[in-house]
Parts: C-alpha cells; sequence; structure tokens
C-alpha cells in the first residue's frame, strides 16, 4: 500500500507554487482530485492511485527525478543565485521543486550535468572513496610536458601544494608554432592572449578524474605550466552526455542510463 501524503505536499513537490500559493488556488476551484473540485489541500490522497489536476491539467507525482542537462558556459551549478543563472533556472515545464545538481562545473565549463533528487545516488557519484570516473575535454594553451601523462598518471601537487589521485591523460593533438590569425581561431582567444606565446602553443586532450576539488582539472594543468583555455564534461561514471544534446538542453534519463548509474 502507497504511503498517504497530503495534496498541498503533493502538489509542491510538483512544483505548483507554495503551500500557499496551493491553498488559494484550491479555494478558487483549481484543483481537482477524480475528477470533483477540492478545496481542502490537507486531504490525503494515494499519489499512485488518486489522479490530481490543476488547471485542468494532470499532474502526476514523480518521486524521484533524474535529468541529464548540457550546461551551457555562463550558468552556474547551483539551486539559486542572486546574480547569475542557474541550471536549475534552465528547466521548463512539469519538473520538481527539489531537484540539485550532483557535483558542480565552474561558470565557464560546459557538459555533463546530472539533476536529481536522489540523494543516495549523488553520495554515491562524489564520494572519493566511490572512485566514480569523470572525463573532461580541453583545449589546452602552452607546452605540455614530455612527462605530461605520467605525471597525471602518478598524481599531481597543485600549485598551493595539494595532492590530488591519480588521472588518465590522453593527448589528441598538440601544435606549436601558430600564427596569431590560426591562434585567435582555435581558441576564440583576445588579441592580448593571442599575442602571447603561450598562444601559439596547445593541445586538445582527454583527462579522466575521480575527484572534484575546487577548478581542479584548471589547476591540474597549470601545475604543469599550461592553461585550460575551454572544458567540457563528457561522462561521469557510466553516464555519456547525450550527443544530440546542445547546450542548454536536457531530457529524463532513460531506464538503460539509471540502470547504468546504479552499478
Amino acid at each position: 500500500m502507497a504511503k498517504l501524503m497530503r495534496l498541498d505536499k503533493y502538489l509542491a513537490e510538483m512544483n505548483k507554487g507554495s503551500r500557499t500559493q496551493i491553498k488559494d488556488a484550491a479555494k478558487k476551484g483549481r484543483i481537482q482530485v477524480n475528477g470533483a473540485v477540492e478545496k481542502k489541500t490537507e486531504r490525503k490522497i494515494d499519489p499512485d492511485t488518486d489522479e490530481v489536476s490543476f488547471d485542468g491539467t494532470p499532474v502526476r507525482y514523480r518521486a524521484m527525478e533524474y535529468i541529464m542537462l548540457y550546461k551551457p558556459q555562463g550558468v552556474i551549478s547551483a539551486t539559486e543565485d542572486k546574480r547569475h543563472k542557474t541550471v536549475i533556472d534552465l528547466l521548463t515545464g512539469e519538473n520538481r521543486s527539489d531537484l540539485f545538481p550532483v557535483g558542480r562545473l565552474d561558470i565557464d565549463t560546459e557538459g555533463l550535468l546530472l539533476l536529481t533528487n536522489d540523494g543516495d545516488l549523488t553520495h554515491r557519484l562524489l564520494a572519493p572513496g566511490k572512485h566514480v570516473d569523470k572525463v573532461y575535454f580541453a583545449r589546452i594553451a602552452g607546452t605540455l610536458p614530455d612527462t605530461a601523462v605520467e605525471q597525471m598518471a602518478a598524481g599531481l601537487t597543485l600549485n598551493d601544494g595539494t595532492p590530488v589521485m591519480p588521472g588518465k591523460l590522453e593527448i589528441l593533438k598538440q601544435w606549436t608554432g601558430q600564427t596569431r590569425q590560426k591562434a585567435l581561431e582555435q581558441f576564440s582567444a583576445d588579441a592580448e592572449t593571442a599575442d602571447s606565446a603561450e598562444a601559439n602553443a596547445g593541445a586538445e586532450i582527454l583527462l579522466t578524474i575521480q575527484e572534484g576539488k575546487f577548478h581542479q582539472v584548471k589547476r591540474m594543468f597549470e601545475a604543469l605550466g599550461c592553461h585550460v583555455v575551454f572544458l567540457k564534461r563528457l561522462s561521469m561514471g557510466r553516464l555519456k552526455l547525450d550527443p544530440d544534446l546542445k547546450p542548454g538542453e536536457y531530457r529524463a534519463l532513460t531506464e538503460g542510463e539509471l540502470e547504468l548509474l546504479q552499478k
């Protein structure tokens, strides 16, 4: 038997407003339960069997929700912020009111971000002891040392003395001696960056790490004498960013994807 819950709690969790707003809507006859107008929001209902409508539109209850978001640059990984747009602000339509991002991506980093209200799954994905791989694609300005792969594999010490766990670095391509115009095209950089010596050498890489320290990927490459100019997260555990999603777009996880995260 399903656990009964108050009608106002049901609707608040399904993002239909605060309990005060829902109570006011009920007084105006905007809420129906099983086809009949319901004005008592303290009424207990069965979320599995009772049919609830708000302004004539069915409201289906989802105890847990899992959303894959392609986080764009310029948006912060938070539930609310007074200065910047958040990843929650990107959501439209029917979503729970208690969603939060699993971990964070810097404001200028894009790529895969999972939004959910499942605290247990979040812990499994973020706890350092769980050793969950996170794969990033990056463009680097500067010349990587010949021992970069080995240094990453051994575990770096960041410039401030912070040690980090070993990472797997794969160098996709490297270049040196580019013209100023080529550097501008490669990095979409400003003139000052393109004029620098570092802008004339760079690399595209994949980096797999299992931690999520503040600005970690950027700081790891700074420890190697380079600078990250573009960063995108491609995967988290077995969950990979849907290539059909564009920055700012999102979708619910499939049952198969959810099963991958549970393993």
